[in-house]
């Protein structure tokens, strides 16, 4: 029975922290519209107050969404050191204050819960955080928090001080555990997933350019560094994320190569796994875990090993799209049933209220894992003409959240009665 999503009390609107948030401006880049006229109204609100802090953020945004990273984060910073609280405002508003514990960086700094709360009533509270930040106590009043941010290669400083002030709020959270958040990277994924008959977890390694270097110059070999004996290999720079700098390498001289072409200090590196399908196709799936339970993100299909949905022909191919959506339609009787056992690890290592996959099934069974954490982005922006199954399977998803966030909510307030 679906849970009810009520708030306790109607609650007043900061209009001054409100902003349109990242479900209302990615899709726009998405569907590739202008931001000119929006770009220009922020402008104007800027000339007549600079303190205007909730300008700046969707501005910021604005460049998130065009690929300006080094200019986002400059704005970001700069709305930020004016006010760390920012509003945003789904449906009416009458639904619950869900306050997100976030800090500054790109869209994968933090838990999309923006866009997990489209088709609510929710109002999502953004109170940015950092390594310097004393203390909790000045919050904006809310029903529920969520403890929103990732595992990031510079997140190390906010993720240790969360852990020292996250004891002393008393109220219900979910994701409550910066520590175990922080372990999520690629080599400490593996690590913990070992030893799970049901998964494959490719075991991933750092190695510093220095290493790489005299394995590509002959002076070492693979197997002085790790437990490969020969190439082809995975490599990516540490912190990198949608595969920018992410390169199968076939032999020494291919590494050499790699090393001259890209920055950095530290590396990835694993083993290459096939994990193409009977149809010739590399197939990859996102998967969303809400209070333990899965949920079908998207699925792609691609001849190319390194699958990403955007450039994976899926809006140009009937016949993936075919694939995709029985498999979103079929997802709890079939692939769910099939990882159960997967799934039930999953949970056991990590047993977070919500947390993202991407993984592939592999022809022997098990899944395989290629990545973890609470920050990858699931979102009902696709052409609802050209993927008119997906709308339900999201709505699905963002509802279960919404649902998850009120049990925790009621859990806690049960327990304190």
């Amino acid at each position: 029975m679906p849970i009810a999503i009520t708030a306790t009390r109607p609650h007043a609107i900061d209009e001054k922290s409100r902003i349109l948030g990242l479900h209302r401006i990615l899709p726009m880049a998405y569907r590739q519209q202008s931001f000119a006229a929006l770009w220009q109204q922020r402008l104007d609100r800027l000339a007549e107050d600079e303190a205007d802090a909730a300008a700046l953020m969707d501005m910021a945004i604005i460049l998130q969404s065009l690929s300006r990273s080094r200019d986002a984060r400059l704005m970001m910073d700069q709305a930020i050191g004016l006010r760390k609280d920012y509003t945003v405002v789904h449906g009416d508003g009458s639904g619950l204050r869900i306050l997100a514990l976030v800090t500054a960086g790109d869209f994968m700094a933090n838990t999309p819960i923006d866009f997990l709360l489209n088709g609510s009533n929710a109002v999502l509270l953004l109170h940015y955080v950092d390594g310097d930040t004393p203390d909790l106590d000045d919050l904006p009043d809310h029903d529920i928090a969520f403890f929103a941010i990732g595992e990031g290669n510079d997140h190390g400083p906010v993720l240790a001080r969360m852990a020292q002030l996250l004891p002393r709020y008393g109220r219900p959270m979910m994701n409550r555990d910066p520590g175990l958040i922080g372990g999520l990277t690629r080599d400490g994924v593996s690590a913990m997933l070992a030893d799970e008959p049901a998964i494959l977890a490719p075991e991933t390694h750092r190695l510093d350019r220095r290493a790489l270097l005299a394995i590509a110059a002959g002076e070492a070999r693979l197997g002085d560094y790790l437990p490969l004996e020969s190439f082809p290999l995975i490599i990516r720079p540490v912190g990198t994320h949608a595969g920018h700098g992410m390169e199968r390498i076939a032999n020494a001289s291919a590494l050499h190569a790699y090393l001259a072409a890209e920055q950095g200090d530290r590396f990835y590196i694993a083993p290459f796994i096939d994990y193409r399908g009977a149809d010739g196709l590399f197939n990859k799936q996102r998967i969303v875990l809400i209070d333990g339970k899965p949920y079908p993100g998207h699925m792609a299909l691609s001849d190319h090993w390194m699958v990403h949905y955007l450039s994976a022909g899926m809006a140009e191919d009937t016949g993936k799209r075919a694939v995709e959506a029985a498999w979103m339609e079929h997802f709890d009787s079939d692939f769910a049933q099939r990882h159960a056992a997967a799934f039930a690890a999953l949970n056991r290592h990590i047993g977070l209220d919500y947390f993202g996959l991407d993984c592939a099934e592999l022809p022997d069974g098990r899944l395989l894992v290629f990545e973890l954490d609470v920050a990858m982005i699931v979102h009902d922006m696709d052409d609802h003409a050209t993927f008119p199954y997906k709308a339900r399977a999201m709505q699905r998803l963002f509802g279960a959240f919404m649902a998850a966030a009120e049990r925790k909510r009621g859990s806690v307030a049960g327990l304190a009665a």
